[in-house]
Order: C-alpha cells, then sequence, then structure tokens
C-alpha cells in the first residue's frame, strides 16, 4: 500500500461495552508510534455506559503531527469488533471514498453485504479463543483485530502491534494477546486490495 506523506488516516471503532474497543484504540496508537508516526490520537466516545451497549473509539494516524482532537466523523477505516452492530448502526455511515471495513465475522468479505467499500474479514473471535483470551466467559476480540487492521490496511507493522502489546500487558498476558494477533492477522481476507 502506497501512503501519502501528508495523509492523516482516520479510524472508527465500533464495539460493544467490554469488548475492549477503547485499549484497541490505544495500543493501536502506540503502535503507529512506534513505527514512526508522529501525530498518534486515540479517543473514546461511550453513549450508554453499560456492558454491551455499542461503543465508539477512535485514531487518527499520520506521519506529521495532528492538530484535530475531536472524534472522527468520516473515517478512512472502520473496525468492526461485534458483527451483530452490522444489523443495529449503519458503520459505514459518513466513510471516506476507498474506505476500508474490517469486521470480526465467520463469513467471507463478499457475503457481508458492503459493496461500497473494500471489506476485510477475519474470525477474531475464534483465534481470541484459541489464544486464551477469554476472561469471566466474555472472548476479548480487541487486540486480534490488530493483526487484522495490519494485514488489511499496512498502515501498522504486526512487530509494531507486538511491542504495543508487550507494552500494555506483561507475561502471560501478553503471550496470549500477541498469538491471537498473529493468528487473525494469517487468517484476514479482503474483498480487494484496499487504495486509500
Amino acid at each position: 500500500m502506497t501512503q501519502s506523506k501528508n495523509k492523516v488516516y482516520e479510524i472508527r471503532w465500533h464495539g460493544r461495552g467490554g469488548q475492549g474497543a477503547v485499549t484497541g484504540a490505544m495500543i493501536l496508537a502506540e503502535a503507529a508510534y512506534l513505527d514512526g508516526y508522529k501525530g498518534v490520537t486515540a479517543a473514546p466516545f461511550f453513549g450508554a455506559e453499560r456492558r454491551g451497549a455499542p461503543i465508539i473509539a477512535t485514531n487518527r494516524i499520520s506521519r506529521d503531527e495532528i492538530k484535530t482532537y475531536s472524534l472522527v466523523e468520516k473515517p478512512d477505516i472502520v473496525v468492526v469488533l461485534d458483527e451483530t452492530l452490522l444489523d443495529v448502526i449503519d458503520v459505514t455511515n459518513g466513510m471516506k471514498e476507498n474506505g476500508i471495513v474490517i469486521i470480526n465475522s465467520t463469513r467471507e468479505p463478499g457475503d457481508i453485504g458492503i459493496s461500497a467499500f473494500t471489506v476485510a474479514t477475519t474470525d477474531a473471535s475464534h483465534y481470541a479463543e484459541e489464544a486464551g483470551l477469554v476472561v469471566s466467559g466474555a472472548t476479548i476480540v480487541n487486540t486480534c483485530i490488530l493483526g487484522a487492521i495490519s494485514r488489511a490496511t499496512g498502515l501498522v507493522s504486526l512487530e509494531s502491534i507486538e511491542q504495543a502489546i508487550r507494552n500494555h500487558f506483561s507475561g502471560s498476558a501478553a503471550e496470549k494477546n500477541i498469538k491471537g494477533t498473529q493468528l487473525t492477522y494469517e487468517a484476514t481476507k479482503l474483498s480487494g486490495e484496499w487504495k486509500p
């Protein structure tokens, strides 16, 4: 993927409370910084603050300094941690032309029903379970989906994501999160090449 030198990549995460969208956005921002991006932001937005309620987190990533800190309204990239949200909200609302939607799903990208944008799918839930990322019965997919973001967009390297995970977690928790990220990276499928 060819990156524009002055481009600000805007990312909007859609998840449910307790799935770790905010933590995922924070780790992505750190990984981008480790990859040499000078401008990185991560911001949460909470509606009804309860486990399972839809939530949004956002990132901005740029090779240059960023001076905008508001929530992302016109994303280049949308990340969906819970496929059931596709039935509840329009995750593509406001997306820029040539955007990409990355979805935690067992379905093929062409079966999602989003044809105006590039679609990437991966069964992050399966790989999170395989890696042992289950807490109190809930499968935590936030770090796994980072592998899909790396594979589908090429914006942030898998190595920097792994380092950011190690900076955020320690011991076996870090290794489980890295394993899930690696598995998801390898399993990500795209409807076509993303050309930002």
